[in-house]
């Protein structure tokens, strides 16, 4: 199926890549079909692009990559709900705030984005009882 993007233009996307947000995501209750597009062949970052909505694509990163010490634990309501049968099918992203200059942008560790790879079912989880914010700086200064 062809998908109009918001960075890429039109691009084709197979049935068997999208995801399905059940209640779609926080703010967009009504997007519930996305897809995960590279951000660029090379690149940390992915989108999570509305099949519905072009002006719709969140930037996306593992918060692994950027927070060594990041550690959530999924409550069992949401290891259901995605039907999570093993820690194989989940990969974990949050959703970056871009900045310009690109130092500045943030990333939203309170509000992972969960996916169950195997059923291709997502969910972005608030996470309430942690220390994370929605706003953590994605590049860290390097203490001198």
């Amino acid at each position: 199926m062809k998908v109009n993007t918001k960075y890429h233009g039109e691009v084709e996307v197979a049935k068997e890549e999208l995801i399905t947000f059940e209640h779609g995501i926080p703010g967009f209750i009504d997007e519930k079909s996305f897809v995960l597009l590279p951000f660029s062949d090379d690149s940390l970052f992915l989108i999570l692009q509305s099949i519905n909505t072009a002006s719709l694509g969140f930037v996306l990163t593992s918060p692994f990559t950027f927070f060594k010490e990041y550690d959530i634990e999924l409550p069992e309501h949401i290891v259901d709900d995605l039907q999570i049968k093993t820690e194989q099918d989940v990969v974990i992203y949050s959703i970056l705030t871009v900045q310009d200059p690109f130092e500045k942008t943030t990333a939203n560790l309170q509000a992972p984005v969960i996916v169950n790879t195997a059923k291709n079912l997502g969910k972005q989880v608030i996470l309430n009882d942690t220390n994370y914010t929605t706003r953590h700086q994605l590049i860290q200064e390097k203490v001198r």
